[in-house]
């Protein structure tokens, strides 16, 4: 069976960015970002795919557009819908939803994991991840961070699993 995993980082408010960016630095949580997602196909919006300077390595970006004609600015698959992209990821393979907002949205009803760095702090932000539905998802895992010299705020690590 395919693992859907949608991985984010986001604010008690749900809030994941602003202006196409982050509003919070966690050297931390882009370690663990990196150490999940190597090696797998990583699944964004174009808007996410075009928020990063150069590909991310050892990872098979997919990007989802409307855009038929769209070029991204480096070797990726471009697809058209959430289906395309899932067609993409074989049976027994993880796949990684990394964004944006609207993509997050539209795979809450068909990811089988969520890992959900919790940002403990409320920040103005243009786009957002959707609520959680505790009758859908049960928290499996959940490990705390306190801020500290190279983190500003706190954070935890929360792991769900679709019931």
């Amino acid at each position: 069976m395919k693992k859907l995993i949608i991985i984010a980082a986001a604010a008690e408010n749900n809030a994941l960015g602003k202006d196409n960016d982050l509003v919070w630095h966690l050297p931390d949580d882009f370690k663990r970002f990196k150490a999940l997602t190597s090696g797998h196909k990583i699944i964004m919006g174009r808007k996410t795919l075009e928020s990063f300077p150069k590909p991310l390595p050892n990872r098979t970006h997919i990007a989802i557009t409307r855009d038929e004609d769209y070029v991204p600015k480096f070797p990726c698959t471009v697809v058209h819908s959430i289906s395309d992209a899932i067609d993409l990821v074989d049976d027994n393979e993880t796949a990684f939803i990394i964004g944006g907002g609207k993509i997050y949205k539209q795979c809450m009803t068909i990811a089988t994991d969520i890992e959900l760095t919790r940002v403990h702090g409320k920040f103005e932000a243009d786009a957002f991840f959707p609520e959680i539905n505790e009758d859908q998802w049960e928290l499996v895992k959940e490990e705390y961070h306190p801020k500290d010299d190279r983190h500003q705020y706190d954070f935890t690590y929360l792991t769900y699993r679709r019931k």
